[in-house]
């Protein structure tokens, strides 16, 4: 019987054009086998990044302002 608060959060990433052999050599780096969406904004596959609207936390994985406004309506202490 605990409470269940789901919220969500929006932000859309814009990617430059790829060349097969950019895509070929990001590949080869690894890191868009173990990432969602198959890239890390803050690794290697940033380079390719033209623009992000929204929250920069969520790209990472977890937006940050929004958790925290959850955690103050929860009436937890915070900071």
């Amino acid at each position: 019987g605990g409470r269940a608060d789901v919220r969500h959060c929006e932000t859309t990433v814009t990617f430059a054009p790829m060349t097969e052999r950019e895509i070929d050599a990001y590949v080869a780096t690894g890191e868009p086998l173990d990432k969602a969406g198959a890239y890390g904004v803050q690794g290697p596959g940033g380079i390719f990044v033209e623009r992000v609207e929204g929250n920069y936390f969520n790209v990472i994985g977890l937006p940050l302002p929004l958790l925290y406004k959850m955690l103050i309506d929860a009436g937890e202490v915070v900071i």
